[in-house]
């Protein structure tokens, strides 16, 4: 495949959606195609199966249930939006991936993360990531940016706790493919340090095609 593809991670109010519109909109005046999209999400039955997961209705779900919805969404999510995408030679942006669901569900929900990872790889044939952004922030801050909450931001700050943890050791692992940023830092520098790495990470594609 010829195309990019960009993950953001990070907990709940980290300002992933800003940093999203930033990058898009800075590629965009490169000259280049992009596809913005998001987890769970993207295609009418991943939306569809957002909005389960998601509503305060579903209440008590086994992990296990939430986690096979969630690697559910991805596969359809990947098969009709993202892979066509990167074969068309886009790049794509995509506001939570595999990530999220290693650390939400293996780690948090404590299922495993490499039994959670090798559900997302077999729904996905293998899909990850060419780089992804974790913007990190203390769940106690990010948490007081909503009034209402859905049942994911209504889990214990603990959880939370994890979920972070879980990101920045995910990152820890391998970090040529992560970019780790503090999302307290001022906006337009968290911008400008984003797209450096998105234009640098380009430019070796590029060179090594």
């Amino acid at each position: 495949m010829s195309g990019f593809f960009i993950v953001f991670e990070g907990g709940e109010g980290a300002g992933k959606s800003t940093q999203e519109r930033h990058l898009a909109s800075s590629l965009r005046e490169q000259g280049l195609e992009i596809v913005r999209t998001r987890e769970p999400g993207g295609t009418p039955a991943a939306e569809e199966i957002r909005r389960i997961v998601l509503s305060t209705d579903s209440a008590g779900m086994d992990p296990r249930t939430e986690a096979l919805l969630f690697a559910a969404a991805r596969s359809d999510h990947v098969a009709r939006i993202i892979r066509p995408a990167l074969e068309r030679g886009c790049v794509v942006i995509c506001d939570r991936y595999l990530d999220s669901s290693v650390a939400y569900q293996g780690h948090a929900r404590g299922l495993g993360a490499e039994r959670v990872r090798d559900l997302s790889l077999w729904a996905t044939q293998g899909l990850v990531p060419d780089l992804t952004i974790v913007l990190d922030l203390d769940p106690a801050d990010g948490l007081a940016r909503f009034a209402e909450r859905d049942r994911m931001e209504s889990e214990p700050l603990e959880y939370h706790r994890q979920v972070r943890a879980a990101f920045l050791a995910l990152a820890e692992q391998a970090p040529e493919r992560y970019l780790v940023l503090d999302a307290r830092d001022d906006e337009e520098r968290i911008a400008s340090t984003i797209l450096e790495r998105v234009v640098a990470a380009l430019a070796e594609q590029e060179s090594h095609a």
